[in-house]
């Protein structure tokens, strides 16, 4: 049966993405105020929240009554709402919380660098490197109060990503994993519970694993096969275990820059381990993909890119690695097995 509605207009599907951004600002503010968590505690009118607050309450409501549009919170009353499950997520007291990557994404380190997209595009540079006058994780280890906001949406998203990737691959089958500029190690933290024989290795720069200790992801049970050790990637990578882990690592970084990390990966790995890349997996060309658009993130950010799974081939080949399978988590992301050539 033929239908006879009209076929959508491209200039209005096109003028779409205009809400998109300004659905991901009215979500920032909903995070950074913590709007979720007052709705959760009883304060449900615009009036209560503003008050609360100290900000304006129209602007309050116009915010919050364009989410609830998006079913990102309920208009019960007029100019009284709850918690949608949409919303749900915005808390700060969930185990699947994304506040804090909301809170990072509205912050001037993450959106002033899009701002100055064509600035990239016409240099082939980053241009947070260019706002900021040095590169990224310099301003992180000079700033931080930046780098906690960074911190903390880091953390968020490795929780929502441990469990899938923990359950995906036997990590145990090497008998220790060294997780290679693993942050505060909350993934690791993942794999060694749900991997019970396996020993951990958190490493990263001495102030992350500072935050490291502050976070004490890796504390109680799993203190006793966890060691934390000093690494600066681009200079040396400490040997000691079988199985080698870098995730969303490689993806920060250009060819040569990724290139000299995964030749230090290869002079610490011995010839019966592996190296491990979690990283996000691309699709066929004209089929929508979230690394595709995290690749311009990474254009604007960081100056590193996203790579199909023949790019990380060739590049870990030039590094004197073999890539054996690659491994679906049932996410974005995908974990790269490689060994030695």
């Amino acid at each position: 049966m033929t239908s006879n509605a009209p076929a959508p207009n491209p200039a209005v599907q096109l003028l779409q993405s205009r809400n998109d951004v300004l659905l991901h600002q009215a979500l920032y503010v909903a995070a950074s105020l913590g709007i979720a968590d007052l709705l959760e505690r009883g304060v449900h009118t615009t009036a209560d929240l503003a008050r609360e607050l100290s900000v304006h309450e129209d602007a309050l409501y116009r915010t919050l009554r364009a989410l609830a549009g998006r079913g990102i919170f309920d208009e019960t009353l007029p100019r009284t709402f709850r918690n949608s499950p949409l919303s749900r997520p915005l808390r700060s007291d969930v185990s699947d919380t994304v506040r804090s990557l909301f809170i990072f994404f509205g912050s001037d380190f993450y959106a002033r660098a899009l701002g100055e997209i064509l600035y990239s595009v016409r240099t082939g540079k980053p241009s947070r490197q260019m706002l900021l006058g040095m590169e990224t994780f310099d301003y992180l280890a000079q700033n931080p109060e930046v780098a906690k906001i960074f911190d903390d949406a880091m953390t968020a998203l490795s929780n929502l990503l441990g469990p899938a990737v923990a359950s995906s691959y036997d990590f145990s089958a090497w008998e220790s994993l060294m997780d290679v500029g693993g942050g505060n190690g909350i993934l690791l933290s993942h794999i060694l519970r749900a991997q019970k024989n396996l020993r951990g290795v958190l490493a990263d720069l001495p102030h992350v694993l500072d935050r490291a200790r502050q976070r004490g992801f890796l504390g109680g049970e799993l203190s006793s096969r966890t060691i934390l050790q000093n690494c600066n990637f681009f200079e040396a990578i400490p040997s000691g275990t079988r199985a080698y882990l870098m995730k969303s690592v490689i993806h920060d970084w250009d060819d040569d820059q990724a290139l000299q990390i995964l030749n230090n990966c290869r002079r610490a790995i011995p010839a019966n381990g592996a190296l491990l890349l979690v990283e996000l997996g691309l699709s066929e060309p004209n089929q929508p993909s979230n690394g595709k658009l995290v690749d311009l993130l990474m254009l604007v950010l960081t100056g590193g890119r996203e790579r199909t799974t023949e790019e990380y081939g060739t590049l870990l080949q030039r590094a004197g690695f073999r890539l054996q399978r690659v491994v679906p988590t049932g996410t974005d992301f995908v974990i790269l097995e490689s060994i030695p050539a």
